[in-house]
């Protein structure tokens, strides 16, 4: 087991690696120009001109290699810059720095740790919504199978999942919040101060994340089911007169999860790493909202690719969490 994790470590570092290199060059040398503009269109009408554009390109360090830019950039990560050049001043950007937001003004980590846990938030309520929800659908359309409940079961997740996700977030929002009243007008508030109204402003989003969702992992579990309850075991346990729920829940029920925790793993990843249309309707700051408005004029490029690493360290992880929770979930999986 600890050489398994170890190598999976090193796997999930080397990925990291390559994945910040990528998220580099695409934005900060792919956009050719782009960046440099940015900044000096931020001084304002007039004030940009080629002489300016010069300097800033030298302030920023557009004119040296890719390969000292790359260098400069993941440096300032594990132990910060002491200058960062904006807006015309020299700023200290401590570790992790991952550049100053052009909008703000402010270190984009700051910012990051400021959007992070509503998004967090919103993310592990949903995600606990639609695994617990799904799985259960999936395993008793599973038991009945063949029979009107398993059809209507089935059928009605296929409703669900034809509509547009932002549709049903939408449509939610107008009638359950603004019109109906039946939840509040949704807004983040720290859960470390008032968990009461966190779960009360926050309990349309999940629900509208996790119904939704679940449809998903309601058919694969029920496919999953649907095999695992073929199996030689299970029939053996059924002769014996184990009770169905023991037979359904206890044995059936862990074989068939394994793949399904694959899915819940990635799903989770991508809802940390921000999920735009839920946070723009329903008016939650944040990394979905915050990458949105750094996509608006001047476009800041420190922001996009900050929350495009925090996705891809999300995926890594949950990727590496899962390898490792599958040997404790299915014994007739080995670890090497």
């Amino acid at each position: 087991m600890t050489g398994f994790i170890v190598r999976r470590l090193l796997s999930s570092i080397l990925v990291i690696i390559l994945t910040s290199m990528f998220v580099f060059v695409l934005f900060f040398k792919g956009m050719g120009d782009a960046p440099a503009r940015n900044y000096c269109e931020k001084l304002g009408p007039g004030k940009c001109s080629a002489q300016k554009l010069d300097s800033i390109r030298h302030q920023y360090g557009y004119d040296k290699s890719i390969i000292a830019n790359y260098g400069t950039w993941a440096k300032g990560i594990f132990v910060g810059r002491d200058k960062v050049y904006d807006d015309g001043k020299y700023y200290k950007c401590p570790a992790p720095c991952l550049g100053i937001s052009i909008n703000t003004s402010n270190p984009v980590w700051q910012d990051l740790k400021q959007k992070y846990p509503a998004t967090a938030t919103l993310a592990v309520g949903g995600s606990l919504i639609y695994l617990t929800v799904g799985v259960i659908i999936g395993a008793f359309a599973a038991r009945w199978r063949g029979t009107t409940a398993d059809r209507l079961l089935v059928g009605g997740t296929l409703v669900v999942s034809s509509i547009p996700y932002y549709v049903i977030a939408l449509l939610a929002w107008i009638y359950l919040s603004l019109q109906l009243k039946i939840f509040p007008t949704t807004s983040y508030y720290p859960i470390t101060k008032n968990p009461a109204k966190t779960v009360a402003e926050m309990a349309l989003p999940w629900l509208v994340i996790g119904l939704t969702y679940c449809t998903a992992y309601a058919r694969f579990t029920r496919g999953q089911m649907v095999e695992t309850l073929g199996e030689d075991y299970i029939r053996t346990a059924q002769a014996k007169g184990v009770r169905t729920g023991t037979v359904l829940f206890k044995h059936a029920l862990r074989a068939a999860i394994v793949p399904v925790i694959t899915i819940f793993g990635l799903d989770f990843a991508t809802l940390l790493a921000g999920t735009v249309f839920t946070e723009q309707i329903f008016g939650i700051d944040g990394i979905g909202h915050w990458g949105l408005q750094a996509l608006s004029t001047p476009i800041d490029i420190n922001v996009i690719s900050a929350t495009v690493l925090v996705a891809a360290v999300s995926i890594v992880i949950a990727n590496l969490l899962v390898d490792i929770l599958y040997s404790f979930l299915d014994p007739r999986v080995s670890i090497a």
